[in-house]
């Protein structure tokens, strides 16, 4: 599976809970290939904006979509790593903003 392919299938299942890929794709794509990085070196799609435990118990909460998500969009417009967000986001009809980590700090791998 590439990037546009990845890209293709998460667009079918997310859009319809209201969750779009960023607009820009010179984002999205290269979040989208360290996505397929992170399942090829892990076995599961952690966060490419956060450093992975390198087990899924450890990282569970930062497989993609993460499960600080929906916090993020429903506050910001946008999640923390900025690949998803609401329509109006995606489509810059709002202005993007930093989203903070979530992640609570015992669980971030230093």
């Amino acid at each position: 599976m590439n990037a546009q392919q990845l890209f293709d299938a998460l667009k079918k299942i997310q859009e319809p809970k209201g969750y779009y890929f960023n607009g820009d794709m010179t984002m999205t794509m290269p979040l989208l290939e360290s996505l397929l990085i992170n399942k090829e070196r892990f076995g599961y799609m952690a966060c490419p904006c956060r450093l992975a435990n390198g087990t899924f118990e450890a990282d569970r909460d930062i497989v993609c979509p993460c499960e600080y998500r929906e916090a993020d969009v429903k506050e910001f417009g946008a999640c923390f790593c900025g690949l998803y967000g609401t329509q109006d986001w995606a489509e810059g009809k709002t202005e993007s903003v930093v989203v903070p980590e979530r992640r609570p700090v015992e669980k971030i791998q230093w």
